[in-house]
């Protein structure tokens, strides 16, 4: 999204460096000698400012209209490094542009229009001034250099798939979870949303395309002590789902107590209201006492009991996706599928 961001100085130096050598050409060249100072200094003046000019373009072009991507990429974005910031550096890159161009036409006018003798002093003070205006956006090309570095694992999102969004605890069996449904091998970890970002799977159930989305350490305490950063990635992910996988831990493993799970899901619910949820009680290889699971079933016909390390209760999932995929069948539940 972001190409590479050169500092001041580089930017600097190749442009410079380029001036000189577009003016040592015409050195050999048979011009009049009182022509030829001014004919050098100002393909100096002129190449510099186009060589910088040329890089900024190219950072400004290959970065897209923030308007123009999708709301979830947006608010990714704004999450990650700020909206508001990337637009202000880029602002920043973009009169830099302008004031070179000012500067390759008030300087190459001055040189061509005064003394010879002069040539080398205006081109002097013109690297003066276009130096001042290169370190002046010192602060912005670090910032863009920042933003690449943090948005360089942006995920890539098939906005025509069926999206599921898995959400839970930490230590839930989400990733483990999301590597069973689709075969992906996230990193199993708890990772802030803007250190690590989201893990993606895909899959392809009777010709549909399925993304799953794993939130690792997006959903970790209840919403009302999130931080700005986590309700805006909540929002992020509200442009995707489809449906929600919601875990619980039934053994509790996870360091959560079913209580604490509950309060989460209620809350999430409340978010994400227009989407409907599947509930999974993960880890029930480790659950003795399943009687004592009911008390937090609202709705039979969406819970569904599993043990993601072992493989159990993946067919069923898959069922309930088929069903949020609009999928027709016409076949027995215990047919094979061709």
């Amino acid at each position: 999204m972001i190409p590479t961001i050169p500092t001041p100085d580089e930017l600097l130096n190749k442009g410079f460096s380029r001036g000189k050598k577009a003016a040592d050409l015409l050195r050999d060249q048979k011009i009049p000698k009182h022509l030829k100072g001014k004919r050098i200094e100002e393909r100096r003046v002129i190449t510099s400012c186009q060589v910088i000019k040329d890089k900024l373009k190219s950072i400004l072009d290959a970065v897209p209209e923030i308007e123009e991507l999708h709301p979830f990429y947006q608010d990714y974005i704004d999450i990650t490094v700020g909206v508001d910031d990337m637009k202000q550096s880029l602002g920043a890159l973009n009169w830099a542009y302008g004031i070179l161009t000012q500067l390759e036409k008030e300087y190459g006018g001055k040189i061509r229009k005064n003394p010879s003798e002069k040539a080398t002093m205006l081109q002097k003070q013109a690297y003066g001034r276009i130096a001042s205006v290169v370190n002046k956006i010192k602060k912005d090309l670090d910032f863009l250099d920042f933003a690449k570095a943090n948005l360089r694992n942006m995920p890539t999102i098939d906005f025509d798939a069926t999206t599921i969004v898995i959400a839970g605890f930490p230590n839930v069996g989400k990733s483990t979870l999301l590597r069973q449904i689709t075969g992906a091998d996230p990193q199993v970890a708890n990772y802030p949303f803007t250190t690590k970002g989201i893990q993606i799977g895909h899959t392809e159930r009777h010709w549909k395309s399925i993304q799953i989305i794993d939130t690792p350490g997006l959903l970790d305490r209840p919403v009302l002590e999130m931080n700005d950063i986590e309700m805006n990635a909540i929002v992020a992910l509200e442009h995707l789902a489809d449906a929600i996988l919601f875990i619980f831990d039934g053994s509790e493993t996870c360091g959560f107590r079913l209580d604490n799970q509950y309060n989460l899901l209620k809350q999430i619910e409340k978010i994400f209201s227009e989407i409907p949820i599947v509930y999974l009680f993960n880890k029930m290889d480790l659950v003795e006492d399943k009687e004592y699971l009911n008390q937090y079933i609202d709705n039979v016909d969406n819970t569904i009991f599993i043990s993601a390390i072992e493989g159990e209760g993946i067919e069923k999932i898959n069922k309930k996706i088929d069903s949020i995929s609009k999928i027709e069948r016409n076949i027995d539940d215990e047919d094979e599928y061709y």
